[in-house]
C-alpha cells in the first residue's frame, strides 16, 4: 500500500478517535454507554496497527510482520493500561478494574486484527490489479 495513501487513512481514524472522544466528553458517553469503550478500544488498536505499518514502510505482508504488528499493539494497550492505574489509582483514588483492563487490551488486539484483515486485503487487490 502506498505510504501516503495508508497516512490518509491514518489521519481519517485519528480525526474520528478525536471526535468520538471529544463528543464522548461532552455527553458522558464512556458512563452512560456501557460499550463505548470498547468500540474506542477497538479504534486505538486500529490506528496503532496502521501506525505501525506505516512506521515500518510495510509493502508486504508476511507472518513476521504481523507479529510485530501484533506486539507493538499489545505494547501501546498494556502501556495504556498501566498509564490508566497510576492515574486512576494515584490520583483520581478509584479502585482498580482488572478485568476492564484485560479486556480494554483483547479489544486493542481486535483492532489491531481488523487493521491486519484491512492491510492484507488491500495488498492482495493492489497485487491483483497488476497481474
Amino acid at each position: 500500500m502506498d505510504r501516503k495513501e495508508l497516512f490518509k487513512k491514518i489521519a481519517i481514524t485519528i480525526f474520528l478517535i478525536f471526535i468520538l472522544n471529544f463528543i464522548a466528553g461532552k455527553f458522558y458517553w464512556y458512563y452512560t454507554i456501557w460499550y463505548f469503550d470498547i468500540i474506542m478500544h477497538v479504534f486505538g488498536g486500529f490506528f496503532i496497527a496502521l501506525l505501525l505499518f506505516w512506521l515500518f514502510s510495510v509493502k508486504e505482508i508476511s507472518f513476521k510482520i504481523i507479529i510485530q504488528i501484533i506486539f507493538g499493539v499489545l505494547l501501546v494497550g498494556v502501556l495504556w493500561e498501566l498509564f490508566e492505574f497510576v492515574f486512576n489509582n494515584v490520583i483520581a483514588g478509584d479502585s482498580f478494574n482488572s478485568l476492564d483492563s484485560i479486556s480494554d487490551i483483547f479489544c486493542d488486539l481486535a483492532g489491531s486484527c481488523f487493521a491486519i484483515t484491512y492491510f492484507y486485503k488491500k495488498i492482495t487487490l493492489k497485487n491483483k490489479n497488476k497481474l
